[in-house]
């Protein structure tokens, strides 16, 4: 049944694709069997989801073995960032000041130093050279930010890291690492990981027409981050508990289709994009985009209209039938303006005029005209 509403939430979440349920819908029922089990139809079951691992480490250019299957990305993100701070508690962690709560909560457990970024959410990577010393052991900076869709330039940053790790030497010295929170890039940009030069990963399925609680965390070989969750030792220790064989396949699936059609989806959205960019300038003149034009994802179009109320914009729109978004959906319950936009310089009465809006495959020309005349009726 199609849905009443104009969905532009999409890095909220996205709808799980038909091929995407049927290759899951098996391991829900006949094939529901344990892959640890040692009988016949349980290592049927383990082979399938050896498979789905090497489907994701395809596109990530990895290998098999470097690739662990979590419950979506804060599990990653938590996996990556305490994981590598636990084995080193007395060092500190380096992160942008617009990273998800997902690292950034993770990351104030132990000392974290924040870099800044210019108005349009891209890392200052002076700012970045200055806040590594020699007792950093990991750097984490997302690839696209969730909110305002400003990509950041994930291959400077790597140089930069690996200028840092060739002057240590000695038997005393640190390790350093790189980790990049990918969760919306899934859909949109390259992964490999050694043209990226990261050495963690995380990925999330429900942004790119998975199901919710499916994901992933690269982990380069010889990186070995300690477990946040203990038990039976499964993911080669990184992630103990019976394997969610469902969810790692459909999760599989759906990054083989996204990055299969990453190119051709983009441009479409891009266009789109300008679309909606340039309509809001006919149609509400004082509207302000945040982000880079120029270094975003596709899909992102976030705005400040000054003089407004998201929240009662937000209430408007769905009743006009348009559903968008204030800021990130995992803070939506939180009533401080977004660090995010305070990151990039708007004040908290700018950040709660702020709207944003992600589209997706099943967007439309027509419905990104529709939104723009309401925008425009509502101010």
């Amino acid at each position: 049944m199609p849905s009443p509403f104009i969905y532009l939430d999409h890095a909220a979440a996205t709808p799980v694709d038909p091929a995407v349920l049927a290759a899951m819908l098996p391991f829900l029922k006949e094939d529901f069997y344990n892959p640890s089990a040692t009988y016949g139809p349980a290592r049927q079951v383990r082979a399938e989801l050896d498979t789905a691992r090497a489907q994701v480490a395809h596109w990530l250019g990895a290998k098999s073995s470097e690739v662990a299957f979590t419950a979506g990305g804060t599990e990653a993100n938590n996996l990556a960032v305490q994981g590598i701070m636990d084995r080193y508690p007395e060092a500190n962690v380096v992160v942008s000041a617009i990273e998800h709560e997902s690292v950034l909560a993770p990351a104030g457990k132990y000392e974290c130093r924040q870099v800044r970024v210019d108005n349009q959410g891209r890392l200052d990577l002076s700012d970045l050279k200055s806040k590594i010393d020699k007792n950093t052991v990991l750097v984490s900076v997302g690839y696209a930010n969730n909110e305002i869709g400003t990509v950041q330039p994930i291959r400077e940053i790597a140089r930069v890291m690996a200028e840092e790790r060739s002057g240590r030497k000695g038997s005393g010295a640190k390790p350093i690492y790189f980790h990049t929170d990918a969760c919306q890039a899934g859909n949109y940009l390259d992964l490999h990981v050694a043209r990226l030069g990261v050495d963690l990963m995380t990925l999330n399925g429900g942004k790119i027409y998975g199901p919710k609680q499916s994901g992933a965390l690269y982990v380069k070989a010889g990186v070995e981050p300690y477990p946040v969750i203990l038990g039976g030792g499964q993911e080669r220790g990184l992630r103990s508990g019976t394997e969610n064989v469902a969810a790692a396949v459909g999760f599989a699936a759906a990054l083989d289709q996204s990055q299969a059609m990453r190119r051709e989806e983009s441009d479409r959205l891009n266009g789109f994009r300008q679309r909606f960019i340039d309509g809001i300038g006919r149609t509400a003149p004082k509207a302000v985009l945040n982000g880079s034009q120029k270094y975003r994802l596709p899909n992102n179009v976030h705005l400040t209209l000054p003089g407004q109320d998201n929240e009662r914009l937000l209430i408007r729109l769905e009743e006009a039938g348009i559903l968008a978004a204030a800021g990130s959906a995992c803070s939506a319950s939180n009533e401080d303006p977004s660090h995010v936009l305070g990151a990039i310089g708007l004040s908290d009465e700018e950040a709660r005029a702020s709207l944003r809006f992600t589209m997706g495959r099943a967007t439309t020309a027509d419905m990104v005209d529709r939104v723009v005349e309401a925008v425009g009726r509502l101010l």
